[in-house]
């Protein structure tokens, strides 16, 4: 199996010109500003311009079937409530756009959102990541796959070439904007070499793998883990023909214009809960805890990958997803 190491993703990014990594300045929606210059939306000026409403509404990254989650977030929401005093509402969201509009327009305080849109949230809807699920020893991320039926010819990634390959959606980094900067390095151009097909989510392509309806998918690690764990696939019936080193996954953000107070209690909820014998801790294996990031290092990768891609932090670039 080829590994490539995190520097690799990093050098391969940083090709889009050197000056990103070194000069790089937010690419805030003209509605929000940044002083201080950690890329993110800095919060109102007129303390009238704050909000601390009474109930906050909390949705996680639509990957998978949001109503499974509810379920499964229902500790930590207890949680939220009772360290923020607040009463909390899941919000099942059915795409990354629905969700990063519901932030923008005041409807959404606090939400999960996936690797990719991460930076359409904090461009296009205030969003201040500020958190990510990790391990005891700090460490955090998810590894972009490519997955194949076991019995299939490919059996390294040039073996793509010809193929019918499932990518999620425009956005989605382990599922389409990391292949498209990483791939030609290591044989194939997706759209040349192969044919990209979109499926809409990684469970999709996953489970369109296992059917045969597509040769191949580059999808989350993170993802096809939960999946197999539920029983939805059959390990056995798929194998991996090309893994990188992690990417950061989803992360933790609140909307920019809440009160100091309550972004505070927010993080303080994020930073104490313990998900030993809880839903969350059995359905995200390999994590125990929520700890501090920042998006002006945590996601700079991503950036660099996006901005490799053509990606603007757009409407319309959010509307491709």
């Amino acid at each position: 199996m080829l590994r490539h190491t995190t520097s690799l993703l990093v050098s391969l990014a940083l090709s889009a010109g050197a000056a990103f990594a070194q000069e790089e300045t937010a690419a805030l929606d003209s509605q929000y500003s940044d002083a201080d210059g950690d890329l993110v939306a800095d919060a109102p000026a007129d303390a009238g311009d704050l909000k601390d409403p009474g109930t906050l509404v909390f949705a996680y990254t639509p990957v998978e079937d949001p109503a499974i989650y509810e379920d499964i977030w229902e500790p930590f929401i207890a949680h939220l409530e009772e360290v923020t005093g607040k009463d909390v509402q899941f919000f099942a969201v059915q795409s990354n756009s629905a969700e990063v509009e519901a932030m923008r327009s005041g409807r959404l305080h606090i939400a999960g959102f996936s690797t990719g849109p991460t930076p359409f949230a904090v461009n296009l809807a205030g969003a201040v990541p500020f958190a990510i699920m990790g391990a005891d020893d700090g460490q955090f991320g998810y590894k972009l796959q490519i997955y194949t039926q076991a019995d299939s010819d490919i059996k390294e990634v040039p073996d793509l070439a010809g193929k019918r390959v499932a990518h999620t959606s425009p956005t989605s980094n382990s599922g389409n904007l990391a292949p498209r900067a990483l791939f030609p390095d290591l044989g194939v151009v997706p759209d040349e070499d192969y044919e990209v097909v979109y499926s809409g989510s990684h469970d999709q392509s996953m489970l369109g793998v296992v059917a045969g309806d597509y040769d191949a998918a580059p999808v989350a690690s993170e993802v096809v883990d939960r999946m197999a764990e539920r029983g939805l696939y059959d390990p056995a019936e798929v194998r991996v023909v090309w893994e990188s080193d992690p990417f950061p996954t989803t992360s933790y953000a609140y909307a920019h214009d809440l009160t100091p107070e309550l972004k505070e209690k927010i993080e303080e909820a994020f930073f104490s809960f313990d998900f030993a014998g809880t839903a969350l801790g059995e359905e995200f294996s390999g994590v125990s805890k929520f700890i501090p990031i920042t998006y002006k290092e945590q996601w700079k990768v991503i950036r660099q990958i996006q901005k490799a891609n053509g990606v603007e932090y757009t409407p319309a670039g959010l509307a491709a997803e």
